[in-house]
């Protein structure tokens, strides 16, 4: 029952860290208002933060200094780079603190069972420590990966429909920043996100090449990075936008055929194991039962 007690203690507190880390900062408020072209809120006052603003950021600022110094640059980098590609769900000491939080509660747990049963820590409760800390530490990674696979699949689902968009707004005489702001007025999601940013970047001043690069770079879609190579390239040629867009779409269409094929192609492999464990075994007993119950009584005393 103590055992019981503890695993339900740990788990409230980690689900409990990961909804306090996953408050929204006036940071963050502030950079959503103005991509919604809306004026930016006032600061918010101290009174009015959350409680992991309050409490949590300061006690752990000092550690994620530390840890952010500790750790090799390019794995900083790294990390930095899967929150873009993440649509920075927070900043990179936000994530190093909730990885400590993660760890801190990870290593709570096993020490609180080893308390509670009474027993010495020796070496095989050593690493059971130490594997309890290392999935504290990898599980944020895991969050923070699936949550860029997840928007890297909802902006590949809309790139054929919005570039289609953007192909029958150029040939119908509008440029491309026009039909990219009036396809970033249609087009929902993250892809609608970043078009807005991007034109955004335009609009203060930027270049275009560089903005569409970058475009590329925040997304990690490989059929969006290709689209912006090939729209650069025909500007520095002097091609046809209109001609390059229509090549692209359609490139685009013939992938999402072959994905869809090769989801289609999945699926036989995929369905092998529920039917080898779940659907065969159910099989074999409704029909084989009958017949072993009936040997079972002809034969009662083999």
């Amino acid at each position: 029952m103590v055992i019981l007690a503890t695993i339900v203690a740990a788990l409230t507190v980690f689900v409990l860290v990961l909804a306090l880390s996953g408050s929204t900062s006036p940071i963050r408020s502030r950079l959503e208002s103005l991509r919604a072209g809306a004026q930016p809120a006032e600061p918010a006052e101290p009174e009015s933060l959350s409680l992991s603003a309050r409490v949590f950021t300061p006690m752990f600022r000092g550690p994620v200094h530390l840890l952010n110094q500790a750790l090799p640059r390019s794995m900083i980098e790294k990390i930095e780079q899967r929150l873009v590609l993440a649509g920075e769900p927070m900043a990179l000491s936000g994530y190093l603190t909730l990885q400590l939080l993660s760890a801190a509660t990870f290593l709570a747990l096993p020490l609180l069972l080893f308390t509670a049963g009474g027993g010495s820590v020796g070496p095989i409760q050593l690493f059971i420590i130490v594997a309890f800390i290392a999935v504290g530490i990898l599980l944020p990674g895991m969050w923070l990966k699936q949550r860029v696979a997840a928007r890297q699949k909802l902006i590949i689902k809309g790139l054929p429909d919005a570039f289609d968009l953007i192909t029958t707004c150029v040939e119908a005489g509008l440029g491309l920043d026009a039909a990219l702001s009036r396809v970033s007025d249609k087009v929902e999601g993250p892809f609608g996100e970043e078009l807005k940013r991007t034109l955004r970047d335009i609009s203060l001043g930027r270049a275009r090449r560089a903005s569409l690069v970058e475009l590329g770079t925040r997304t990690g879609v490989p059929d969006l990075v290709s689209f912006v190579n090939a729209v650069i390239q025909a500007e520095q040629m002097g091609s046809s936008v209109g001609t390059v867009l229509r090549v692209q779409s359609e490139q685009l269409r013939v992938r999402r055929r072959q994905r869809a094929e090769e989801q289609a192609y999945k699926a036989p492999v995929k369905m092998i194991f529920p039917l080898i464990l779940c659907i065969f075994p159910t099989l074999f007993i409704v029909i084989l039962g009958p017949a072993v119950i009936t040997i079972m009584n002809d034969f009662p005393g083999s």
